[in-house]
């Protein structure tokens, strides 16, 4: 057991209780829309290594919703493939390493908003960013 410590660093130097939050993470189609009421506009498939989420058809204001929580390795990942009108685009909505600390300003949550010129990230709901442009 000591040599597992030893050779993995990384297992000690993360939180305990980073490995027991319940993180949420959630998509929300801000996307424009001339389409007849009721006609999805976002196409989004998301999934992990393990896990695959399953395509989603979204409505303009829908919010897509799942939880994830951080393995002791801190290599959990989840990404998706959003497309809209001809534009489409990979995304990483969830990534330990990164978001372990910055989604839990937030009730512990991640929030995309996916708009005319990208995909947008917020830790507050306030302030938004484009970190994937169309």
């Amino acid at each position: 057991m000591l040599a597992f410590f030893v050779m993995c660093p990384l297992a000690i130097a993360v939180s305990e209780d980073l490995l027991f939050i319940n993180y949420h993470i959630h998509v929300t189609n801000d996307l424009p829309s001339d389409l007849p009421p009721g006609v999805p506009s976002l196409h989004l498939h998301c999934k992990s290594k393990d896990e695959d989420l399953g395509e989603k058809v979204m409505f303009k204001h829908e919010d897509y919703t799942w939880d994830a929580k951080i393995n002791l390795f801190r290599t959990t990942l989840f990404f998706c493939y959003a497309w809209w009108e001809g534009k489409q685009q990979y995304f990483e909505a969830f990534k330990a390493t990164r978001d372990e600390h910055r989604c839990r300003i937030y009730h512990n949550s991640c929030l995309w908003s996916v708009r005319e010129d990208g995909i947008y990230f917020s830790k507050d709901s306030l302030t938004w960013y484009n970190e994937y442009p169309w």
